[in-house]
């Protein structure tokens, strides 16, 4: 008997509440969200071949590059505004001048110089962009051998 007063009473408080929710809903708000959903669509989309490159095993000292492939997948250019590295051994090229038509791919350059760098290594280049989240980021990563002392 109390499991069946105790599941009326529930059923009740969930059921009434669920109508003061829908209540609560402003139609204004939801045309607003619908509008959001409908620009955030037309926004550029950048899509990576790859967002993380693992150089592997190097010599402290070696240079190291590699190439992201960035294509715009949205409906409108794709605006890099800047490229920042995590530390001054990370340094990034992009294509500065021009933006990235739909459809369209460029290369996102990186370099890394290990010198003074040992063991595990991960640097990130952040992309400042026009897409819905205003950056993109790429990581490098791999293991630095040590110079041998003299």
């Amino acid at each position: 008997m109390k499991k069946i007063i105790t599941l009326l009473v529930l059923s009740i408080v969930v059921l009434s509440c669920k109508d003061k929710a829908v209540s609560k809903v402003k139609t204004e708000n939801v045309e607003q969200a619908k509008e959001r959903d409908h620009q955030s669509t037309l926004l550029p989309v950048a899509q990576f071949d790859k967002t993380v490159h693992n150089f592997g095993v190097i010599n402290e000292g070696d240079e190291i590059e590699t190439t992201f492939v960035l294509t715009n997948t949205g409906k409108s250019d794709l605006i890099i505004s800047n490229a920042k590295g995590s530390c001054g051994c990370t340094v990034p090229t992009w294509p500065k001048d021009e933006p990235v038509k739909p459809g369209a791919s460029v290369e996102i350059g990186v370099k890394f110089n290990s010198r003074g760098k040992k063991n595990k290594q991960s640097k990130t280049v952040t992309l400042t962009t026009n897409t819905i989240n205003g950056k993109e980021v790429l990581t490098i990563k791999g293991e630095v051998t040590p110079k041998e002392k003299k």
